[in-house]
């Protein structure tokens, strides 16, 4: 599952993340021009440090759909390497994940020592070009996995918004793309529980049928 290909995405990443800050009204002193900076910086940077890593999150989701925004950047990478990354202040920590700044730039890091993310960043990795530098990206299996995966907690939480978020962003992927699921599911039953799975097949069933309800809800009307 592991390529190379010079993909061009509608917007460069830096101007995403620009645009995301821009308009978000919460956020009063961003200045999107250093925000931008900050994208190619934080790329610069891994390079220039030989940082084992895999974007994936909002900009990667990017790569195989349109109409997705985000404010941040979202890595797989080990902790040791996230922890030497020259210029990262880092907000929060938990077992599995790292909450940074980079020059005013939110950075996530997912920490491989999640088994999920670890076979996410080992098997599920593909090449994007962004300047003329080549970024390991997920693959589209890769996103679907994580989404998935997060879905349960996010149940639990009550965490609706991002609920729907994740739900919509598997949606739209399956609809651009030709995805295996049985795969995806035997790969998530050795990180979550037998009901947490056949939940996310009834979740995956409902996407199916949204499908097919799109597909005539105007096919027979004249």
């Amino acid at each position: 599952m592991v390529g190379e290909v010079n993909f061009r995405l509608a917007l460069p990443l830096d101007h995403i993340v620009q645009c995301a800050a821009l308009f978000d009204f919460g956020r009063q002193n961003v200045v999107e021009e250093d925000l931008a900076q900050a994208v190619v910086a934080l790329f610069d940077q891994l390079a220039a440090q030989e940082m084992d890593y895999l974007l994936v999150g909002g900009l990667a989701l990017l790569r195989y759909i349109s109409g997705r925004n985000t404010e941040d950047v979202d890595l797989i990478i080990a902790a040791s390497d996230l922890e030497r990354l020259e210029g990262l202040v880092v907000e929060s920590r938990e077992p599995h994940f790292v909450r940074g700044r980079f020059h005013g730039l939110g950075v996530d890091g997912l920490l491989t020592t999640n088994r999920l993310f670890a076979h996410v960043k080992r098997y599920c990795a593909d090449r994007l070009t962004f300047r003329g530098r080549t970024i390991p990206c997920v693959t589209v299996e890769g996103l679907i996995l994580l989404k998935l995966y997060a879905l349960p907690s996010l149940y639990r939480q009550a965490q609706f918004n991002k609920v729907a978020l994740y739900e919509t962003d598997v949606t739209m992927l399956l609809q651009a793309h030709s995805v295996e699921m049985e795969p995806i599911f035997k790969t998530l039953q050795a990180h979550l529980s037998t009901a947490d799975i056949e939940a996310l097949r009834e979740i995956h069933r409902e996407i199916a049928e949204k499908f097919e309800t799109r597909r005539r809800r105007f096919t027979d009307r004249s």
